[in-house]
């Protein structure tokens, strides 16, 4: 074995052990102190309160609106569809050679740079310019 050649020791954290004694130093109180509201068994106070001072979140005005409704593709380029060994482009392919990391609710073909060989490519959208250079390089292209 060389030094180069170590790992991470496999550490095992004991769990603490609360209130065993004052030997353990975590006897008595448990680590809690003394009395208060944190103190107290379901004792605590919910994220974001701010001890009865109106909490950052309300105190920020709302802006927008948030589409429940909208669809979220998730972009291809022309110069990502040229690394693609298939001849059949969709979804999937890319996913699975690892060209996307996600699908979402679908592709979107847009034309940014250059395609060098002709592919059929199957997504839900595709730009006018997408399409027209596709189809320039001899490719098709299908909406699914």
């Amino acid at each position: 074995m060389q030094l180069g050649e170590l790992g991470p020791a496999n550490v095992r954290v004991k769990r603490k052990r609360l209130g065993r004694g004052t030997g353990s130093g975590l006897g008595k109180t448990s680590g809690k102190g003394h009395k208060g509201q944190k103190a107290r068994s379901g004792g605590g106070v919910r994220r974001g309160f701010e001890g009865g001072q109106t909490p950052l979140y309300r105190r920020l005005p709302k802006r927008g609106f948030n589409n429940i409704h909208a669809k979220n593709y998730t972009e291809v380029t022309l110069t990502m569809l040229n690394k693609s060994e298939a001849s059949e482009v969709t979804a999937e392919s890319l996913l699975a050679e690892g060209i996307i990391g996600k699908v979402n609710d679908g592709i979107v073909v847009i034309a940014t740079g250059k395609l060098d060989k002709k592919l059929t490519v199957k997504a839900k959208r595709f730009t006018k310019a997408a399409a027209e250079k596709i189809e320039a390089a001899g490719g098709k292209i299908e909406v699914i």
